[in-house]
């Protein structure tokens, strides 16, 4: 079993756990889900009050991003038998744990956007 042998948080996990460790990254770590865990944040919401949240998604990614996050146990799916049917999306306790995380790299993304852009320009 061959370890990873750098500095960091990295150092000393096996090459095996870091597949699985790149696998929950690349999916919890995309751009929709992290978005779609920020607005959860405030609380349980509807399908169309996510897609209004979540600028610029599609319905159909948002869909695709909801089932991920619940087939990873990140947010639960509520059926109510009302008419027109509701349907409520929430996190869970695992969701809230990752929330932290997410959180904070929402903000620096916010508080350094325009730094960024300004540095993608000056290369162009």
């Amino acid at each position: 079993m061959r370890a990873n042998t750098g500095i960091g948080p990295c150092a000393g996990i096996p090459a095996e756990r870091m597949a699985a460790i790149r696998e929950v990254l690349g999916r919890v770590g995309d751009t929709w889900s992290l978005l779609v865990i920020a607005v959860l944040a405030d609380g349980p919401r509807r399908h169309s009050e996510l897609l209004f949240a979540v600028t610029g998604i599609s319905q159909r990614m948002l869909t695709r991003t909801l089932r991920r996050l619940r087939e990873d146990g990140l947010l639960t799916r509520t059926s109510h038998p009302e008419v027109p049917p509701r349907v409520v999306y929430e996190l869970t306790p695992l969701g809230h744990d990752l929330l932290g995380i997410v959180s904070a790299l929402v903000g620096w993304a916010a508080e350094h956007h325009a730094e960024i852009d300004r540095n993608r320009s000056a290369l162009s």
